[in-house]
């Protein structure tokens, strides 16, 4: 083996190592189960402080699948570490995956996730932020209300105070190339199939109600082919549990958003993709703006030409990539703006 071999190999020894030596495997307990995370800590020098990666809707593979990895990359280059962990049934957490969870207790697993950090006695566990995308931005709130200790807040693809299945469907129709008319007779049909779900309405009563919306290729995809039964039935309770928006009439997954935002006394980042298709970013950012400014540290940031995910995209479309074989491209300055914001923190 020459020199220059030799020498190679002892540098790729010294990264992995040192690797391992700033990423470590680290579980917490919510409820009585184990759910499964990963600290990364900024290379040479003690982190000024620990921003919590909170996730938004859906299943995770996130430790083994090393989610948000160029994210949690610029957090380490202002200096602080990362935690993340992966939900209930998910990855090698512990539980059962539920569906539609209330935020409030999504909230008390992310205090959870705090707390044992702080027991553990985990270097600047005194300075904790979190970030967060889209259903994060229901949960993060909760989260500072309730624990009164968190530092700064980054929120990305936020959400204002209801459901956003309405603008993501219309929004998507449109892209799907349907007419106005045909958008309205199938959002209409989904809007009403919540009053009828709320008031007790049988399976069979909502597939008659609904024979637009069932024969809609779009709608059909994103449920895997149509609601079930026993989805149905399932959703049915769980709608029950929640008021509707007085002038929306849309579900309000948090009572009194709007209160909790203004009660928010810390820096706040928000981020926001100008071509987000799946929550209506122009109105959760004039939330924000109205709740946020006058209370919080608010810094704002909107970006052209991006997605919900902070991808670059032309539509914004929740199918825009499923044909297409072009590279996932952060949005211009998505990832700069997380660092350079961090940095300015006192």
């Amino acid at each position: 083996m020459n020199k220059t071999i030799i020498s190679i190999f002892i540098i790729l020894i010294a990264i992995n190592t040192y690797s391992q030596n700033t990423e470590k495997l680290l579980d917490f307990y919510f409820e009585g189960i184990k759910l499964s995370g990963i600290l990364n800590l900024p290379e040479d020098k003690e982190p000024k402080g620990i921003v919590l990666i909170v996730h938004g809707d859906g299943k995770t593979d996130a430790v083994s699948g090393n989610w948000w990895y160029d994210v949690r990359k610029s957090i380490l280059k202002a200096g602080y570490a990362t935690f993340m962990w992966d939900k209930m049934g998910c990855g090698n957490s512990g539980g059962t995956y539920q569906k539609g969870r209330p935020v409030e207790n999504e909230a008390l697993e992310v205090i959870s996730a705090i707390k044992s950090l702080k027991e553990k006695e985990i270097k600047s566990s005194n300075n904790i932020g979190l970030w967060g995308i889209s259903r994060a931005g229901w949960i993060n709130p909760i989260v500072i209300d309730k624990f009164k200790k968190i530092n700064f807040w980054i929120s990305v693809s936020g959400v204002d105070d209801d459901e956003t299945f309405k603008y993501l469907l219309e929004k998507n129709l449109l892209i799907n190339g349907h007419s106005k008319d045909s958008i309205n007779l199938i959002v209409n049909e989904w809007h009403n199939s919540i009053f009828l779900s709320r008031g007790g309405a049988s399976y069979q009563y909502y597939l008659s109600a609904t024979k637009n919306l069932q024969k809609n290729k779009f709608w059909k995809k994103i449920t895997n082919g149509g609601i079930s039964e026993k989805s149905y039935y399932d959703y049915q309770k769980t709608l029950k549990k929640y008021t509707l928006d007085k002038q929306t009439e849309l579900p309000l997954y948090v009572e009194k958003f709007d209160q909790i935002l203004s009660r928010i006394h810390i820096p706040v980042l928000a981020l926001f993709g100008e071509t987000d298709m799946t929550v209506d970013w122009t109105k959760a950012k004039k939330l924000y703006e109205k709740e946020l400014e006058t209370n919080a540290d608010l810094t704002i940031k909107t970006f052209p030409n991006c997605n919900h995910n902070m991808w670059q995209a032309k539509t914004g479309g929740l199918y825009e990539f499923e044909n297409n074989n072009s590279e996932y491209v952060r949005c211009d300055g998505f990832l700069d703006s997380i660092t350079d914001w961090l940095n300015k923190l006192k």
